[in-house]
């Protein structure tokens, strides 16, 4: 019996390749004889670069860049051996991880570093450039990524804007000059992969949907809505195009959009793109169940993200899908699609416990106790 276990990062806690092997010696307890095959997967967000590199191999590279909140970080990009492109993770260089939970300000927090790391992997002369944009500590629009990539923003004053820019310094830009945009953008090919399929404005918007998560109150979180806005109104005088309502436009903290605007950077699937770099689908081949979950499943598992994609292709091929989670917020009786069955660790979050080790041993226990359980019922 061959089991393929495809699951998610648990956020703060497991990579997609320790959760997976944490599932997989639970299966190993049950029945020894069972083939699990371990493929780490992401979405765009942290640990895609990860996830490709288990799968591609490649070379790592580092760079120094100013982290989300101006102190100094070592961010890094992965060079993919015969693909002609980097991979670029922002929260390598912007991400919530180099921010301790009390210090969380996403007025200040800009994505400057994201751009000085885009900026890098240009050097290395390549053809395409993919960046996995999720997992980002900011919400300034891609202000601050396009400023280290030569975008000039002015005030009403006509000044330049010198420091970089945060999602609290939005509505003090006027106009942006283009003529010192880093050339060697336009020659390549850029994709976002983007983990979630929100707009930048509204209520289903970058501010309102992911300002809390990123420490915003609810005075703050209409401060960036506004501001987001007047970026979108500013951009829109300018080019004709509405970047508001923009599909994927939000990912980020709005990263996305502004790439898009001042790149011409294409948004994609950050899942399906890197279920087609990793070829997902040959390890699906032969496979009598796939276990897929992440660190919290809840309704919008489903909408565009990892576990749903990972289900939607298991079912295309007629492999059966159970979920195992960290924690969930779905009532017990809720249905996830073509996932036939979901479990969860247990009610407290996984990123509470006092270890990675104990997380481990804990999901590890929970996937002895789920499969026993379908073993003794013919799996």
């Amino acid at each position: 019996m061959k089991i393929v276990i495809a699951v998610d990062s648990f956020k703060g806690t497991l990579t997609s390749l320790d959760a997976g092997r944490a599932i997989a010696a639970g299966i190993d307890r049950v029945d020894p004889s069972i083939n699990s095959v371990v493929v780490p997967v992401a979405d765009g967000g942290e640990g895609t670069a990860l996830a490709v590199h288990h799968a591609c191999r490649g070379r790592w590279c580092r760079h120094e860049v100013l982290g989300p909140l101006g102190d100094t970080v070592e961010a890094r990009y992965l060079i993919l051996p015969d693909q002609n492109c980097i991979m670029i993770e922002m929260a390598s260089a912007s991400g919530m991880m180099l921010i301790n939970p009390g210090q969380y300000d996403p007025l200040r927090a800009s994505t400057y570093g994201t751009g000085q790391l885009i900026r890098a992997a240009l050097d290395e002369n390549m053809g395409d450039l993919l960046i996995a944009v999720g997992g980002s500590a900011t919400i300034d629009g891609g202000c601050g990524a396009v400023q280290a990539l030569g975008i000039d923003f002015t005030a009403a004053d006509g000044q330049v804007i010198e420091s970089p820019i945060g999602g609290g310094q939005l509505d003090k830009i006027a106009a942006s000059d283009r003529s010192n945009l880093e050339p060697r953008l336009l020659k390549s090919h850029a994709r976002v992969l983007c983990d979630v399929t929100n707009p930048l404005c509204g209520p289903n918007g970058a501010a309102r949907i992911f300002g809390p998560q990123k420490g915003a109150n609810a005075r703050q979180v209409e401060l960036l809505e506004r501001n987001l806005s007047h970026l979108a109104a500013v951009l829109a005088a300018e080019s004709g195009k509405n970047l508001s309502s923009l599909p994927r436009g939000g990912a980020a903290g709005g990263l996305a959009a502004g790439l898009a605007a001042f790149t011409g950077a294409t948004l994609v699937s950050g899942a399906e793109t890197v279920l087609d770099l990793i070829g997902f689908d040959e390890h699906l081949r032969g496979a009598d169940l796939l276990v897929t979950g992440e660190g919290c499943l809840d309704e919008q598992s489903l909408m565009g993200k990892l576990v749903g994609q990972v289900a939607k292709r298991a079912a295309a091929v007629s492999v059966p899908v159970i979920a195992i989670a960290g924690i969930s917020k779905l009532a017990t009786r809720d249905r996830l699609g073509t996932i036939e069955a979901w479990y969860a660790v247990e009610q407290a979050p996984l990123p509470a416990l006092p270890s990675i080790t104990g997380a481990a041993k804990r999901l590890t226990a929970c996937s002895t106790r789920v499969f026993a359980e379908r073993f003794r019922h013919g799996l």
